[in-house]
């Protein structure tokens, strides 16, 4: 056995995100400034996974809530974008590096999910082709940098097109995760991809101009996961199909949070903010959508 430590590279950094490391830094710290935090620490967090230009404002609202004086482990679940996955996968390598500074896989939470039975592994090529994690990596490092930046690490997770019962069980097994507090979850999603190139394009005339459409079909989804329901989510899915590309990690972050209800934990979601890369006015445009939101413990 060789003890070589395996890097997985940065690979977006220069075409999603600055290359630079204190022009990121600075670039963060402006979007961090201006958004206000919440009284709690959040337990988990919903954010975007675009381009920083399109998105990194939106996010900052997600991130302005982790208090990293008591988080010790960053569980970061994003979608598979690239390859067809039916179960989660875990990552191949043991450093995940980023124009800050680089972040370290926590090899011990990963051995006792890897004994169940229910992960594959990634390859390094898959891990480096996909977005949806690494889009979280500089701003984890950001909002964690004053305390522990070699004291804490990080559990990324690459979920598959989960039926709902693999939803349910991946969010039972997450749920004891959850309920420690030195933990976060980091949950990778956009919301409405709408127009021809997404072969998208949901309709409803009576809230006016198609953006607004859009709007109201996302915020409806949103409201639907503020109330911590995954059945609801999962029809309101089946109804409007909303392409929600991070659906399957919100599905098993709501039946963990749903898991921990059962036992009694008391817990609420709010979204912070909410936007959209362009606005939608003909049939010939196209957006997407972005949200951020976090879970707080009572």
């Amino acid at each position: 056995m060789s003890n070589r430590v395996v890097c997985r590279e940065a690979s977006h950094a220069g075409s999603w995100y600055t290359a630079s490391g204190p022009q990121l830094n600075a670039q963060l710290e402006g979007w961090l400034s201006q958004v206000q935090s919440t009284k709690r620490p959040a337990r988990a967090i919903i954010a975007p996974h675009a381009g920083y230009t399109y998105c990194g404002s939106c996010a900052a609202h997600a991130y302005k809530q982790v208090d990293p004086s008591i988080t010790r482990r960053i569980f970061i679940l994003g979608p598979s974008h690239h390859v067809p996955l039916s179960r989660c996968a875990l990552s191949s390598v043991d450093i995940y590096r980023t124009p800050l500074y680089d972040l370290r896989i926590d090899q011990k939470i990963y051995g006792e999910l890897w004994k169940t039975g229910m992960f594959e592994r990634m390859s390094l090529q898959t891990d480096e082709d996909e977005h949806s994690i690494e889009m979280h990596l500089p701003y984890t490092a950001k909002a964690m940098e004053r305390y522990h930046k070699d004291e804490f690490t990080i559990i990324p997770v690459l979920v598959g097109a989960l039926s709902e019962s693999k939803e349910q069980e991946f969010g039972k097994l997450f749920s004891k995760y959850l309920a420690d507090p030195s933990n976060l979850f980091v949950v990778s999603s956009d919301f409405c991809h709408w127009g021809q190139r997404f072969r998208y394009s949901y309709y409803d005339e009576s809230q006016g101009e198609i953006y607004r459409s859009i709007e109201h079909l996302d915020k409806m989804g949103m409201s639907i996961i503020e109330q911590l329901d995954p059945v609801s989510f999962s029809n309101y899915l089946k109804k409007y199909h909303n392409t929600i590309c991070g659906r399957h990690p919100i599905g098993v972050l709501l039946n963990a949070i749903t898991e921990l209800q059962k036992n009694g934990m008391n817990m609420s979601f709010s979204f912070l903010n909410y936007a959209q890369s362009s606005q939608c006015r003909n049939w010939q445009d196209s957006s997407v959508s972005y949200a951020a939101g976090a879970l707080t413990v009572h």
